[in-house]
């Protein structure tokens, strides 16, 4: 199941390589999208709780 997940915060490149990095050593399937801030996630509810607090741990404000 996809989730998208809004991150209007995400402002730059490296806003995209911290979201990258903290996403892929969660084991999550996920995509990153700059231009509309988006995060989408493929999985479960599990992972989209996981991505959520991850994404507010970097200090985003994630939401779905």
């Amino acid at each position: 199941m996809l989730h998208k997940i809004s991150v209007p915060d995400m402002h730059c490149e490296n806003c995209v390589k911290r979201i990258n990095n903290a996403l892929n050593e969660t084991g999550i399937k996920f995509s990153v999208d700059p231009q509309t801030k988006t995060v989408t996630v493929d999985g479960c509810e599990h992972c989209l709780k996981t991505a959520l607090t991850e994404l507010e741990d970097l200090g985003f404000t994630p939401a779905i």
